[in-house]
């Protein structure tokens, strides 16, 4: 009996369960919206149109402002209010704390007699928007429903500032130089639903106008400040000066074009003016200029504030910027920029005097020679995904952004397209709270751009794409997985096809897995040409390198998966018709190869089969076969030199396991002839100055060090320098160094190379180290 009554209670609990009598979940599916009156116009107006758009492009549902009696209520209030439709503000507790700081809100429900009110606090107009936003990212906004869950209730503010990104309306940008009024602004309201309070725009910089651009490129310029100020967002501007400042008239011109632009914003909160990347001034005749620009800035914005990075500064330079500050003190500076090429961020903060501010400059929009490069990313990738492709690396920057916040009082970044937007939200939401966990992130932007219904899939899908760019890709078994899971995902969700976001994901999983694919295949036949090359002293030269050829070639002939590149290229297409997004020069414009341009890439060989055909050519014209025959041996053993002897590749984490430094440089492309180089693909990536280990070795044997590199090479043996028996400095030259025996007597040696001094050349000409080889004899 007593089991009976059990069971009949489980089942009323199990019904009552159903019915969401012990659920956390509100229904506010026929809610309306209420605003306070104390809330300011016309942001007043603004806030509710938000609102109600947002739900209505979720849901399909319009949500009314005028209350009916038995209607569930989205209260919209400041934190001053007395009270909304008659209901006085929930009270304040030891917990709220947060929300009454700048930028902060609450998000809290009640239930009054019977009536579920859910209320959006802010402290101030952004606190306000930022609540908004806290809602659209954790309700659950489906087809004709509005449900919010209790856990999601919040008393929060940002922990950082400055939270802002650079939007640049210029050529140089890989696809909103495409984009009209309305979708930049989207794009502005989303970014703010992040948590992002600044953006950050360059008027003057740019050359020539985008053959994409619909709108004036000055009538924009005014637009964004239009739209930052209809949000409560601060507007900025990036101006550098690519003109002589010690020059009097070009100084006034260029002070002109700063005063004409200021008269017409009608919002301007900051002036950012980097020292270099672009610009050669000394500060000498930097510091009077700002100086005159923050007076003429004062006239038409008074709280704006001028900013200066040191990018490009030497030590005096340097040294020449601070002594003016400890001097003269000056109240129109309001802060230091760091950024790429700046003296080191913790450091400029404690040089920094506290009067002033400090802004981080993070570069969030590319993964090669850039401030922060990709981490282990396979050479493959390198060459063909390039420096502005679609990069959602959520982790990696949570990680690179927690490192430095401490040093700064926030962060606008720098970004040129929005192949990196998981970027720009993984960033604006550790600005607001360091302590975010990475996964709930992206499960909130998976939620607010596809939907509920999908939304942690996704998130565990943009996870698994930073993870396909992990180690060498021939080991990265994650990469087919992460393939399936989105391809499943694409075929479950054909609603979200035409969603920007969505066609970069699903385009990045095709990509990474064709590239894995082709590499894979045509480092193959490379392996089966060697193999003929070493033949060579049977088949002869001729014979011996026309094979080979053929072989390599098979790549061009019969490419691999050739389904997955078309699907890439249809992705891409898609993307230029939704966005505008320049995956070619050729064929959509793009500025310049660097600029995101993917597919003009995306057959670049992965094999050395071009390489192979110059270094054929050459050995042609050669009419000793000796000489050919011992060259050939070179190439069919580069890889391979034999036994008791040892390769490195520089860059490649699977063909160089000795190599033991792990540089900025690590994946950095030398990116000669515009990134379509015909050298062998180890020389395209190098390292400066490597250090590489070797164990058992032959106490008694016999070892000549030899490197292919561009420059110097100041090698050290177990902290001695050696030197060298050969010495050519030319690219894929070779330096070779004889080992005396008593650095080989207890089996091992260590590498490294000193720095030589170059500071007179471009970092593009430095010595390089490409392949390295411990050959025995």
């Amino acid at each position: 009996m007593k089991i009976i009554h059990f069971r009949n209670l489980l089942f009323a609990l199990i019904l009552l369960l159903h019915h969401g009598v012990f659920s956390q979940i509100i229904d506010l599916s026929k809610a309306s919206i209420v605003a306070s009156s104390s809330i300011a116009v016309p942001f007043r107006e603004k806030m509710i149109a938000v609102l109600q758009e947002e739900i209505a492009l979720k849901t399909n549902l319009k949500v009314s402002t005028s209350p009916q009696e038995k209607s569930t209520l989205l209260l919209l209030a400041m934190q001053n209010s007395q009270e909304v439709n008659a209901y006085p503000l929930p009270t304040l507790t030891k917990d709220d704390q947060a929300s009454i700081q700048k930028e902060g809100f609450r998000l809290v429900h009640q239930q009054i007699a019977g009536k579920d009110l859910l209320w959006f606090i802010g402290a101030d107009q952004r606190g306000l928007l930022f609540a908004i936003g806290e809602f659209l990212r954790t309700a659950d906004l489906s087809k004709q429903k509005i449900l919010f869950d209790k856990k999601y209730e919040k008393s929060s503010a940002p922990m950082y500032a400055i939270r802002g990104h650079q939007i640049g309306y210029r050529n140089t940008a890989n696809s909103w130089d495409a984009w009209d009024f309305k979708q930049f602004e989207r794009y502005f309201r989303e970014l703010a639903f992040f948590g992002t309070n600044a953006i950050e725009n360059i008027p003057f910089q740019d050359g020539a106008a985008s053959p994409h651009m619909k709108i004036n490129r000055e009538e924009m310029h005014i637009k964004m400040s239009q739209m930052c100020q209809a949000y409560d967002l601060d507007y900025w501007v990036w101006t550098p000066a690519d003109v002589d400042l010690a020059d009097p008239k070009k100084f006034q011109e260029e002070l002109k074009a700063h005063v004409d632009f200021y008269k017409n914003c009608p919002r301007l909160d900051g002036v950012f003016f980097p020292g270099g990347d672009p610009g050669e001034n000394h500060p000498k005749y930097v510091l009077p200029f700002l100086k005159a620009v923050a007076a003429e800035l004062k006239k038409y914005h008074p709280k704006a504030g001028v900013w200066l990075s040191l990018q490009g500064f030497n030590d005096e330079e340097v040294n020449y910027f601070y002594e003016y500050l400890d001097q003269n003190k000056p109240d129109w500076f309001t802060g230091i920029v760091t950024g790429p090429s700046s003296p080191d961020l913790a450091a400029t903060r404690f040089r920094l005097d506290k009067k002033y501010q400090h802004r981080h400059y993070p570069d969030l929009t590319h993964t090669v020679r850039c401030q922060y490069p990709t981490e282990n990313w396979d050479q493959a990738f390198a060459l063909t995904e390039g420096r502005e492709v679609t990069n959602p690396q959520p982790a990696y920057y949570a990680k690179i952004h927690n490192r430095y916040a401490p040093f700064t009082d926030g962060f606008l970044s720098y970004s040129d397209g929005v192949h990196d937007d998981v970027n720009k939200v993984i960033w604006s939401q550790m600005a607001w709270n360091t302590e975010k966990d990475v996964r709930q992130v992206m499960v909130e932007y998976a939620r607010y751009f596809f939907g509920n219904s999908v939304a942690e899939a996704a998130a565990d899908g943009i996870l698994a794409l930073e993870r396909n760019w992990v180690g060498p890709i021939e080991e990265n078994g994650g990469i087919e997985t992460t393939f399936a899971f989105w391809q499943n995902l694409e075929k479950s969700h054909p609603e979200l096809k035409g969603n920007w976001r969505w066609q970069q994901l699903v385009m990045r999983a095709y990509y990474d897995t064709f590239i894995k694919r082709r590499k894979s295949y045509e480092q193959g036949l490379e392996k089966e040409a060697n193999a003929i090359l070493s033949q060579a002293n049977i088949l002869g030269s001729e014979k011996a390198m026309t094979l080979a050829l053929e072989k390599v070639n098979q790549a061009d002939i019969k490419p691999a998966s050739p389904e997955l590149r078309q699907k890439v290229v249809d992705y891409c297409e898609a993307l230029f018709q939704s966005i505008g997004l320049q995956t070619s020069v050729a064929k959509y414009k793009a500025s310049g190869a660097e600029r995101g341009a993917i597919l003009d890439f995306i057959d670049y060989p992965l094999n050395n089969r071009w390489w192979l055909q110059d270094e054929f050519e050459k050995m042609r014209k050669m009419t000793d076969e000796k000489a050919k025959l011992e060259r050939l041996q070179i190439i069919a053993t580069w890889e391979n030199p034999g036994k008791g002897s040892y390769y490195d590749n520089i860059s490649d984490q699977l063909k160089g396991p000795r190599v033991k430094t792990k540089t900025e440089d690590a994946t950095d492309v030398a990116w000669w002839d515009n990134g379509l180089s015909r050298r062998r693909l180890s020389t395209q990536l190098f390292q400066n100055f490597p250090q590489l280990e070797y164990t058992d070795l032959d106490p008694k044997g016999s070892y000549t060090i030899r490197i292919s590199g561009q420059g110097e090479a100041l090698l050290r043996v177990d902290g001695e320098r050696v030197r060298p028996v050969l010495y050519n400095k030319g690219v894929e030259e070779f330096k070779e160094f004889q080992l005396n025996p008593t650095f080989i007597s207890d089996g091992k040696i260590s590498i490294s190379f000193d720095e030589p001094e170059e500071s007179h050349l471009n970092w593009r000409q430095h010595s390089k180290i490409f392949d390295i080889w411990l050959l025995k004899k």
